[in-house]
Order: C-alpha cells, then structure tokens, then sequence
C-alpha cells in the first residue's frame, strides 16, 4: 500500500511513476476525489460536534432548543456514516495501486526490456538432441502425469520412486543450506491463510481468479509461502535489535494460473500444485537493498552448488509484480527450449507490505514506530530445479547422473535409469 501522504502530496510524482508499470492514472485520481471529499466531510462532523458540545454545556430550556440538539446529532450521524463509507472506498482504491518502481529500476513495458546482469556457468553442449524433462521423467517411470490427471485433473504430477527421492532431495538440500550456511530460520506455515493474508502481502483483491479458495471457511491456499511468512509479524512491532529478521520453509504452492491457457501445458514448469522452498526478511529501510542483493546471493548459491547454468535478470518497471518496487529473477538453462526459464524471483517490496499487512518497528523504546521493508524470493521453486536438473545430466541413453552434492540426500544413488 502507498503512503497516502505521498498520494495527497504528490500525486503528479505517482502518476509518473504508475505510468512506468503501464498503470493509468484513473485509480490515484479517484482517490484524490473521494479523500478530498472524505476530509471536507470529516471536517464539517468535527464542527458539528464542537456546536453540539457547546451547546450541551447548559441544559436546554425549550423545545426548538432540544430540536436544535436533535438535529446536530442527526446530522454527525449522517456525516459519520458517510466517511466510514468513503474510508472503505478509499481503502479499497489503494488496495488496488501496485508499489512504484525504484529509481534505478530499468525502464520498459515487457520482458522484452528487461536487463541480464550476469551470467553465471557454462551452457552444457550435447553431442546428441538433448530430450525435454517431460519425456525424461515419464521414459524413466519417476513422474506420472496420466495418473495425476486420472486423480486430479490437468497440470499436476505425481512423482514416484526415485523421482519423489529427488524431489524430497531437494527439498531437504536447500533447507539445510538455508538454514545452516545463510542462517534462515525454518518455519512450518499453515498452508491456508485467512483474507487478511493475502490483502497483507498483495494478492488480494487483484489476484483473486489465481488462488484456489475454501468458500466455506473463508480459507485461501497459499500461492507461495510468502504469505504465511510475512504474515508472521502483521500488525506488531517489531523490537529493532531483531532486525533483519530472515525465514524460510518449504511449502506445497497451489495456483490456478489462471490466463495462461496453452502455456508449458507439458512437463513440470507450470502446475497448479508444486513444491517451492521460500526466503522471507524483515529488515530496517536502510537496510533492504543490500538485503535484496544478499538474499539473491543465498538464492544463487542454490544453483552454484548444483552446477546449473543460470543468469540474474534485473526486471524493466513495466514487467513487476504488483507489490514489488525493484526484483531479480534468476533464470536457468533448459537444453531442450535452448532458453534460460525463470526459477526465482526476488524481490524488495519496501513498505508496500508493511503498510498493507500493519509490520512495524521503532529505533528506541520513545521513537516513533516505523514501517519495516519486507523481501522474498524462492530459493528455489523445486519443480523447475527438478527439470532442469533432468535436461542439464541427461546422458546419451536417456538416463540422468544426481549432482554431486545431492548424493548425501539420495542415499547414494548417483545416477536414475
């Protein structure tokens, strides 16, 4: 959420800065109008109830006297009854507003524009037409895409044998290096949260169509573990000797993916259901780019220790996620596509989610409290690390070597055939 001081104060600089995201101006001029509206009216309650206050001093001794009285107070609660409504509507129209892009965030309108700024590893060449993933997992019997469809429907994967020994593989590598070299510590969230949740950290209202929901109990399945996590510490204080604060948890990931019809129907790279280990950080505003570069690093360090190809991408303004202000994706190799695809996406949010989801912090026990910058990032999504861990050791014969450093979680097993 913006800072509506910003908003009231310069609404101009928003605009301009809105338009960078492709966002037109309408929803920060509607909110001009109704705040404009809600403190003339605010103003005139106030008013009122200084007359009525005054007038109640002395006891009133006729009959237009008491009318008099009677109709100050009719009208404070019509006024009243106004701004809760117009506060409604102003929260709903800020609830809307994506976070502006930071200043040094590259200028564009798609992926199209977006900055590689490094490129890390050696693409791997084949002597022989490298298969897709898809057809790996499925010629070796690991992942069973017919089943999962039998069972639940289009865009889930059931894994089997030493296909669910990787994938719990991975899982297991890189909570340890999380929690052990980059000192995350490891949560188990629920994985379903309340409508405050998501209105927290910024899917709700916009992204509504893309999350499964529990009508019923007014219960949504988590998108990411991002939102548990933030939601942690929503509407406290954090003591500031705690900051930076760092978490991380590996959580099933549920989304409707919803829009992208024809898109990677095939394979692991787009499910409604898929694992993810998360990064979640707290830290003061001074702190939360060097915090972004940091916890881009952990993320990096993922793939450094697989031997996976990859790049860091720095996003153009017109190709953000609506709640973040500057992100990194990081993007790994896939020999079958000859294409780097995303497999993390880290980002700063600033105080767009603190101001949302209430988090803040103060310096000293008299300063007034602060709002905390939140950042996340995947470290990393587990399917796409299980497909290209597939394409990137694929041998001649269809079969696929494990990472070296994966050997310990696999009990052993070098190679899947």
């Amino acid at each position: 959420m913006l800072d509506i001081k910003l908003l009231r104060s310069n609404p101009d600089q928003v605009i301009e800065n809105l338009l960078k995201r492709k966002v037109e101006p309408s929803l920060v001029k509607s909110f001009l109008e109704k705040d404009k509206a809600w403190r003339k009216d605010t103003e005139e309650a106030d008013k009122l109830r200084n007359l009525r206050k005054q007038k109640s001093k002395t006891k009133p001794s006729s009959l237009e006297e008491i009318e008099t009285l009677k109709k100050l107070s009719n009208d404070i609660k019509t006024l009243e009854e106004k701004t809760r409504l117009t506060e409604q509507e102003l929260k709903d129209i800020l609830l809307q507003i994506p976070n502006i892009p930071d200043s040094n965030v590259p200028h564009g309108q798609s992926d199209q524009d977006n900055k590689v700024v490094r490129t890390v590893g050696q693409e791997k060449a084949f002597d022989f037409e490298p298969r897709d993933h898809a057809a790996l997992a499925s010629n070796l019997d690991i992942v069973d895409f017919p089943t999962a469809t039998k069972i639940a429907g289009a865009r889930f994967a059931l894994y089997k044998g030493t296909g669910a020994l990787l994938e719990r593989a991975l899982i297991n590598f890189m909570l340890d290096i999380h929690t052990r070299e980059h000192n995350y510590l490891e949560v188990i969230p629920p994985f379903l949260v309340n409508t405050d949740s998501l209105e927290g950290t910024g899917q709700l209202p916009k992204f509504a169509e893309d999350l499964f929901v529990c009508e019923k109990d007014n219960l949504w399945l988590i998108p990411t573990a991002e939102v548990p996590l933030t939601n942690i510490h929503r509407n406290e204080i954090i003591p500031v000797e705690q900051l930076p604060l760092k978490y991380t948890a590996y959580t099933p990931c549920f989304r409707r993916e919803a829009g992208s019809y024809g898109k990677d129907v095939k394979g692991l790279i787009r499910q409604h259901q898929f694992n993810k280990v998360e990064l979640v950080k707290f830290t003061r505003p001074e702190d939360s780019e060097q915090g972004l570069e940091l916890l881009t690093s952990d993320a990096e360090k993922i793939l450094k220790l697989l031997n996976l190809p990859y790049r860091v991408v720095e996003l153009c303004a017109g190709d953000l996620g609506f709640s973040a202000a500057k992100t990194y994706d990081l993007e790994v190799w896939f020999p079958s596509q000859n294409c780097y695809r995303e497999i993390s996406s880290c980002s700063n949010f600033r105080d767009f989610q603190a101001r949302r989801a209430g988090i803040r912090f103060k310096r000293d026990r008299d300063a007034k409290s602060e709002f905390v910058h939140t950042l996340n990032g995947s470290g990393l999504a587990i399917g796409r690390t299980f497909a290209a861990i597939l394409e990137n050791y694929q041998t001649e014969k269809g079969h696929v070597e494990i990472p070296d450093i994966l050997l310990e979680f696999t009990k052993g097993l070098k190679i899947i055939s």
